[in-house]
């Protein structure tokens, strides 16, 4: 018998857990988050930045951090490019927050970093694939990607000097697993409760079950797919969209934006149960409707192109579009 403690760290036997693959995260460097949101309160809270210049055309929740912190912020207006339609000048202690929408606007960035270099941060919640630039703050998140309940990734060159704690999403996963065991609507009700318990939430790690379905994930196989779909997509509707979509050899779009002006098309596909997120609603209480902004959130549908669906589900959207033009 050898003597000396026994006493183990982990359990051994006992009832199993899910059973995930560990495999390598994507964003393996980055600093691991529960929120996209609390990834720009890390980066106000890191540089102590004055004023944030913000788009009108965002999420309200990007919000969230200015207002806790006391931080000035001011919007700024897109064209239908998605591209800043107005000079920004930045003074000493102001910097710029640019999106990178639906994963298209990869190039684009670029020339803003050649502008405002280190003063410009990136809102990759659209564009989980992109690259970050170097010496650029930027910040991803996992759910608009991934079935996960929460999950975010930063990078910046700057280690806070305030402890975090780790997350916990065991009890935020309901909504995922009833879509699996049920249906989405089944679980529609508690993914909107999902939603609200990330509102003011303190930064923290992200929880290790988070990590552990983000390490399982094939995210070479996921970007082929979304890919083809948005090709597919893109070679039948690209004559009725209304926007001039230009996507980079190796972007991996979050959504196909189609920009129609047909008011009852969005109902259409909903009752047909292609179910088209609003991006987004807000923007229509800070924008005139007759705004590129106001236009975009009223008009603009992103289909979905996700791993989930295949060249069938890609052709029955087409089909519902064309059937009702």
């Amino acid at each position: 018998m050898v003597e000396g403690s026994c006493k183990m760290k982990d359990a051994i036997g006992g009832y199993f857990s899910l059973e995930l693959s560990q495999l390598e995260e994507y964003h393996k460097k980055a600093i691991k988050l529960n929120t996209g949101r609390n990834c720009l309160e890390y980066i106000l809270r890191c540089r102590q930045y004055k004023k944030v210049y913000i788009p009108y055309y965002t999420c309200e929740v990007i919000l969230e951090p200015f207002k806790k912190l006391g931080v000035e912020y001011s919007c700024y207006h897109i064209n239908e490019k998605f591209e800043l339609s107005e000079e920004i000048y930045l003074q000493e202690g102001e910097a710029l927050l640019y999106t990178n929408y639906f994963a298209l606007k990869q190039n684009y960035i670029g020339t803003l970093v050649s502008k405002y270099g280190n003063k410009l941060i990136v809102d990759n919640t659209q564009a989980f694939y992109a690259k970050p630039f170097s010496g650029i703050d930027t910040f991803y998140t996992c759910r608009k990607f991934f079935g996960v309940a929460d999950g975010a990734y930063l990078y910046i060159d700057k280690i806070a000097n305030f402890q975090l704690e780790q997350d916990i999403s065991y009890n935020k996963m309901m909504h995922l697993l009833k879509r699996i065991d049920l249906s989405p609507e089944e679980g529609f009700a508690d993914f909107h409760i999902n939603d609200d318990s990330l509102i003011d939430n303190p930064i923290r790690r992200m929880s290790k079950l988070t990590q552990r379905i983000m390490q399982s994930i094939d995210y070479e196989k996921i970007a082929k797919k979304r890919q083809n779909n948005f090709h597919l997509l893109h070679k039948y509707l690209s004559k009725t969209n209304k926007l001039s979509l230009q996507i980079g050899q190796d972007a991996v779009p979050m959504a196909y934006p189609y920009y129609v002006h047909d008011i009852g098309l969005r109902k259409n596909l909903i009752a047909s149960k292609v179910f088209v997120a609003q991006y987004w609603s807000n923007v229509l209480d800070w924008c005139d409707k007759d705004s590129i902004e106001g236009q975009l959130a009223n008009n603009l549908l992103a289909l979905p192109i996700d791993q989930r669906y295949d060249e069938k589900k890609m052709m029955d959207i087409i089909n519902i579009i064309q059937k009702n033009a």
